[in-house]
């Protein structure tokens, strides 16, 4: 039988790495290959070095498995004690994991309009702009998402006190964050960044949340508020 702390560790173990190669793709490679509203730019950068942005491709096909990983992981930690919010939160993975993974195309195409001859006939620097746009649109929906699967582990964790109460609070608001601040985006593409920013703030619940399965694992559950069923159900 698998135990909570090992399967909360586990959780931990791939959430960090979902956490590095989420940023190495998104944060590092392609804000780096980006220039907003500047095609020539862009495509230079990306024709600079295509074998980094082929590696952000992968590091987001990895990303993406291991956010299926953590959810499979939570799942069999939360169904114990809510079976619904935990089916509710792999189906929230599930979805966001193939929204991450079908919007690669787009990353794809990018690099084929920019890099291949044939391709590049037919193509334009304004299309790898607007091919990267696009793909940077489609991450930004599946932050709907990042923003719900959240929400079943918030309400269990807080229910169950499976983590501290502050810590599953925290995960609710930043669930509640993620979703708000994505539809913002849309309904308000002019909102300063420092207003994104703001709402944000409260998305730091997910590298508690981090640390917390690292370390900890998971407290001991308080049966007499939920009852568990066996693990191995």
């Amino acid at each position: 039988m698998t135990t909570p702390t090992r399967l909360a560790r586990l959780a931990g173990v791939l959430y960090l790495c979902m956490c590095v190669l989420g940023a190495f793709a998104h944060l590092w490679v392609r804000a780096g290959v980006h220039v907003p509203g500047d095609a020539t730019a862009t495509v230079a950068n990306l024709v600079a070095d295509p074998t980094m942005f082929r590696l952000a491709l992968v590091a987001d096909i990895a990303m993406a498995t291991a956010f299926v990983g953590v959810g499979v992981a939570l799942f069999r930690l939360l169904r114990t004690w809510d079976r619904h919010a935990a089916v509710a939160m792999l189906i929230f993975v599930a979805v966001g994991a193939g929204m991450i993974l079908t919007n690669l195309v787009l990353h794809q195409a990018a690099l084929l309009v920019a890099t291949d001859a044939t391709a590049s006939a037919v193509g334009s620097d304004e299309l790898v702009l607007l091919l990267l746009d696009l793909h940077g649109h489609g991450y930004a929906l599946a932050g709907i998402f990042f923003g719900l699967w959240l929400l079943p582990i918030g309400v269990v964790g807080y229910r169950a006190r499976l983590f501290p109460r502050p810590l599953s609070v925290l995960l609710l608001v930043a669930g509640g964050c993620w979703i708000v601040d994505t539809l913002l985006g849309f309904l308000l593409p002019e909102l300063p960044a420092a207003v994104h920013t703001v709402i944000q703030a409260p998305t730091v619940a997910e590298f508690w949340l981090v640390a917390y399965l690292l370390i900890r694992g998971v407290r001991t559950p308080t049966p007499e508020r939920l009852a568990p069923q066996p693990l191995d159900a």
